[in-house]
């Protein structure tokens, strides 16, 4: 008769060496579903923890059916090779910047023109509006749109204070490389902007390639472009956001179930992450101006001629850059909000 310990040895090491596995089906087995994701946002910055609090939200509640394969930091490249991976199916989502995905659905683009709105009020009342066209037109394209991400309102950062227009045209400035609303509404003002990715802006402030930035306070610290810059203009230039984006192809593979699951993990922490990333921005504020940022006021001719230029950058982008209707059903929803409510900076 065997030995009982020697069988329970002889099991052990085939389990070891691979010899033996567990059937499928079993509480070993591994996820039915991986999904690979690919993101700019640096580890332990905000957009960073809060997806990784919807992952392990969507992983937890599907019973371990579901899990991520995350590359965060920019490891899998820019948004243009974050897309290109999505589409050859090495990736199945990323967390897009709006100019990057923009490039693929351009009405995305429209809450980046500068200068349109007064408040987070109604930055918030326009998602809630836009939030329905954009689902469909990224559909349009075979993607799911499944959250979106807030960077914030984002102000002009520089090497030298710059309070007019003049001082504004004199300076080097960075736009997003593919964005052709900031690089139009820079080029009605008369000036030349350098195009750039973000992974590249730092290194050009280094080199004073560029010695003009636009990023919220948050994201100048993250990015650590608050180390080559030393004012910062006192008037919003514009809102910032992005996009968690998956696959559709992906997505309709998964059970109905397990699709509701993760609409529903993103709206909660999605959700979340706009007050994570404003109180960021007020806690950066602080952090900034402690570290020698100044703060610099716009001159009252600046700001005039700086929003006036904004109806000029959409009379030339209207059609092109994004659609009349995007552009028509934001306007009036800003309209709508304002004729009922007072009207407030940010």
């Amino acid at each position: 008769m065997p030995n009982p310990r020697f069988t329970l040895a002889l099991t052990v090491a085939l389990l070891l060496s691979g010899w033996l596995s567990f059937p499928a089906g079993v509480a070993h087995a591994g996820p039915k579903y991986t999904l690979k994701i690919a993101s700019l946002a640096p580890d332990g910055s905000v957009w960073a923890n809060r997806f990784n609090e919807f992952t392990r939200e969507v992983t937890a509640k599907s019973n371990g059916e579901i899990a991520f394969k995350v590359y965060s930091g920019g490891v899998m490249g820019d948004d243009r090779s974050m897309y290109r991976k999505m589409r050859a199916g090495q990736l199945q989502g990323g967390g897009f910047t709006m100019t990057g995905i923009g490039e693929i659905v351009p009405d995305f683009r429209v809450l980046g023109i500068p200068f349109l709105f007064d408040s987070y009020a109604e930055v918030d009342r326009a998602w809630a509006k836009l939030w329905p066209l954009l689902q469909q037109a990224f559909a349009e394209k075979g993607l799911k749109l499944v959250a979106t991400t807030e960077v914030g309102f984002i102000y002009t950062m520089s090497t030298r204070p710059l309070t007019t227009v003049n001082e504004l045209r004199q300076a080097k400035c960075w736009v997003p490389e593919g964005d052709p609303i900031s690089k139009t509404y820079l080029e009605k003002l008369g000036i030349v902007p350098m195009p750039l990715s973000i992974p590249d802006v730092l290194t050009s402030l280094q080199t004073g390639m560029i010695d003009t930035v636009f990023n919220a306070f948050y994201g100048s610290i993250v990015l650590q472009w608050f180390t080559r810059t030393k004012y910062i203009t006192d008037i919003p230039f514009g809102y910032s956001y992005g996009a968690l984006v998956l696959d559709d192809r992906a997505f309709r593979k998964l059970p109905a179930g397990h699709q509701r699951l993760i609409e529903q993990a993103a709206a909660n922490n999605f959700s979340n992450l706009v007050n994570d990333t404003r109180k960021s921005n007020s806690d950066a504020l602080r952090v900034l101006k402690e570290n020698g940022i100044s703060l610099v006021s716009a001159t009252p001719d600046a700001i005039t001629a700086l929003r006036a230029n904004r109806q000029r950058t959409v009379d030339a982008l209207i059609g092109t850059a994004f659609s009349k209707r995007i552009y028509e059903t934001l306007i009036n929803e800003i309209s709508a909000y304002r004729s009922a409510s007072p009207r407030t900076q940010p």
